[in-house]
């Protein structure tokens, strides 16, 4: 397909935009996948309700998607409450967006309800005391959370992950009215973006650090990591950020336990609210 093509013009633009200066030549193009290279992390919104389909709309979606052996070990805590949300907003570090959005979604890794099913059944349940069960649960919620966001942007609205909710594991279960072993994994914020602080587009790692043939190539990464770091910082100083760069980033997270800003204790966390993890 030539370059002049109106489709290639529209797919090598959103392109560049994601990449930068390490974008593919080309890909293959369709709406779905223009979405999705269009998406953005939205952290500014406006207090504008939203319709009351949306939750249901957004479960739906959310329940559509893949599920390890079809266990279904996740779910889902809507909280519209403003008093809550500012609570959640505390516990995520002051992330005022959680406040001023007026839904956010807590994401769940749910053995609660399987172990109820074994209790009714009076059946052994010792395969929900591992880390497997507990990591299965996880990777279903992102996976279900996904869903979500993508429908939500179809829909025009916003979104931005909460990680930081697992800060404080055992406050945010309790705000939640969790029983033991469920917990929060993230929240998704949701809501109508504000148009005086738009979400840009930001850059991602080069293909070639990320995507690997056949085999995993480390050693090969370290220039376009540093061409990456210069997309990075070009990217901040757009955005009136402390022009850093992305391994700045990386070195901060990893540089001590405090870092974690209270999720070096995350394993102690999840015991005392009642999962295995052996």
């Amino acid at each position: 397909m030539a370059l002049e093509d109106p489709v290639s013009l529209a797919a090598h633009a959103a392109l560049a935009r994601r990449y930068r200066s390490a974008a593919p030549e080309r890909i293959l193009w369709n709406d779905t996948i223009a979405a999705l290279l269009d998406h953005r992390t939205v952290r500014g919104f406006r207090p504008d309700p939203l319709s009351p389909d949306l939750v249901p709309t957004l479960v739906a979606a959310a329940q559509s998607a893949a599920t390890s052996s079809n266990l279904q070990l996740w779910s889902v805590v809507a909280i519209e409450d403003e008093e809550k949300r500012k609570e959640l907003a505390r516990l995520a570090g002051g992330q005022k967006h959680i406040e001023h959005a007026p839904l956010i979604l807590l994401f769940v890794a749910d053995l609660a309800r399987a172990e109820l099913v074994a209790d009714e059944a009076r059946a052994p349940k010792e395969g929900f005391e591992y880390l497997e069960s507990f990591t299965v649960a996880a990777v279903d919620a992102a996976l279900a959370a996904q869903n979500a966001v993508i429908a939500a942007q179809s829909l025009g609205l916003g979104t931005v992950y909460i990680g930081a909710l697992r800060n404080h594991p055992e406050e945010v279960a309790k705000l939640a009215g969790l029983p033991p072993r469920a917990a929060v994994v993230f929240g998704l914020v949701v809501g109508w973006s504000d148009a005086t602080r738009p979400a840009a587009i930001k850059p991602r790692l080069p293909q070639s650090v990320v995507l690997h043939r056949e085999v995993y190539d480390l050693a090969g990464q370290s220039a376009a990591i540093s061409e990456y770091d210069r997309d990075a910082r070009a990217f901040q100083e757009e955005q009136g950020q402390d022009p850093v760069g992305w391994r700045a980033l990386v070195l901060a997270r990893g540089a001590s336990a405090a870092a974690l800003n209270g999720r070096d204790r995350l394993k102690a966390a999840l015991r005392a609210l009642g999962f295995g993890l052996k």
